[in-house]
């Protein structure tokens, strides 16, 4: 699913990621001009991103309750 537009003209794709019994809120903040590219981005590397969210979970980098996550 898509989320609002970036202030640079990007869009962020939100995601939910399964840590254990819980399931975790993830923003993909992506410069692609159309929510289509950026979901399909997310999906070419969803396998990266879910291990970058994972890290960054266990280092406790949760802001508001959403792991931030950026193109790579």
């Amino acid at each position: 699913m898509a989320k609002d537009d970036t202030p640079d003209g990007g869009h962020t794709i939100a995601f939910a990621l399964a840590i254990g019994a819980t399931r975790q809120v993830c923003h993909l903040e992506t410069c692609f001009c159309t929510r289509n590219q950026a979901f399909a981005y997310l999906q070419r590397n969803r396998t990266t991103f879910e291990q970058m969210a994972r890290e960054q979970f266990a280092r406790g980098e949760v802001k508001d309750g959403v792991i931030h996550l950026r193109m790579i």
